[in-house]
């Protein structure tokens, strides 16, 4: 039986990566060496990350190398809100400026120090050619 998932970051910009989840988007560190970091989001969901040394022997050697290619979306409730934390005041570079898609969500794309695209989200209304898309919740 599965009991947890998260996913774990491997970086060369330990701390900065800590950094950029824990005072920009909302996660506190549960656990913390020179070389891994554990994060949760409070609340009653338990949103989980950790963030590893790319290059620590936890790891099989072929594979110390810093994240590529990924992606993860952060759904919230109110993203034009978000943009203008993340963006407007915090100064955070847009790698997709904020639009709404036809396929049913409003949002943006940020980088964090890694290069991991972070997508903020909010569903919308998709429109009518993408509607018969979605399974029924």
């Amino acid at each position: 039986m599965l009991t947890s998932f998260y996913p774990v970051i491997c970086t060369s910009r330990l701390q900065e990566s800590r950094d950029f989840y824990t005072g920009l988007m909302g996660f506190e560190t549960t656990f913390e060496a020179d070389w891994y970091v554990s994060l949760k989001r409070p609340g009653t969901l338990p949103y989980e990350l950790a963030l590893l040394d790319a290059t620590h022997p936890t790891l099989p050697e072929a594979y110390r190398t810093p994240v590529r290619g990924l992606l993860l979306n952060f759904e919230v409730v109110d993203v034009d809100a978000e943009w203008e934390r993340l963006v407007v005041l915090a100064g955070l570079k847009p790698e997709l400026d904020l639009r709404s898609e036809d396929f049913g969500q409003r949002h943006f794309i940020v980088a964090d120090p890694n290069g991991v695209l972070i997508d903020v989200i909010t569903p919308i209304a998709p429109a009518e050619a993408f509607a018969g898309q979605y399974a029924d919740a």
